[in-house]
């Protein structure tokens, strides 16, 4: 955590974050300039806000590679500055574009992302067999979002089957 932040009494966040590895995948991060990438294109009002709202420098997140053969929790990142506006969508040849978006008024927002581990991959079914992930919102029905908080008691246990080989 940030020193500022600890000094405000800021108690760090956790999150899950997911990126199809085809797109954007843990390796990418490790290999950024930096070990750092900003966290753009998310088109998600609910997605969206927890970055512009909550997110802060200092929070920690779950890496999750999604869409693929075995979509699990890959890696741990931390957020390494907090929200700001998201360039691609003033970009007209971006697929991000957004034409309702004004510098004044932007509509989407990002977060940066700093490496901190790869890990192994942690799947949905193993994910599933732990009692005390039951009501995590990855494991919900119908859920669809790119950024879910974690809850403390989940990060911890998550951290856990991390360190199982």
């Amino acid at each position: 955590m940030a020193p500022a932040e600890a000094e405000r009494g800021y108690k760090v966040r956790y999150w899950l974050m997911k990126s199809e590895p085809d797109e954007f995948s843990i390796d990418d991060l490790a290999r950024a300039p930096g070990q750092t990438t900003s966290w753009f294109g998310v088109r998600n009002y609910q997605a969206r806000n927890f970055m512009r709202d909550r997110m802060r420098a200092g929070d920690r997140g779950l890496f999750y590679h999604s869409s693929c053969e075995v979509p699990g929790i890959a890696g741990i990142v931390e957020v390494s500055r907090a929200a700001y506006p998201d360039e691609t969508q003033f970009d007209r040849k971006s697929r991000y574009y957004d034409a309702a978006a004004t510098r004044d008024e932007p509509r989407w927002f990002n977060v940066d992302l700093k490496f901190v581990k790869k890990t192994r991959v942690v799947g949905l079914p193993e994910l599933r067999a732990e009692k005390a992930l039951q009501k995590m919102q990855i494991l919900q029905r119908g859920n669809r979002l790119s950024i879910t908080p974690v809850t403390q008691a989940e990060w911890n246990r998550i951290v856990g089957l991390l360190d199982k080989k």
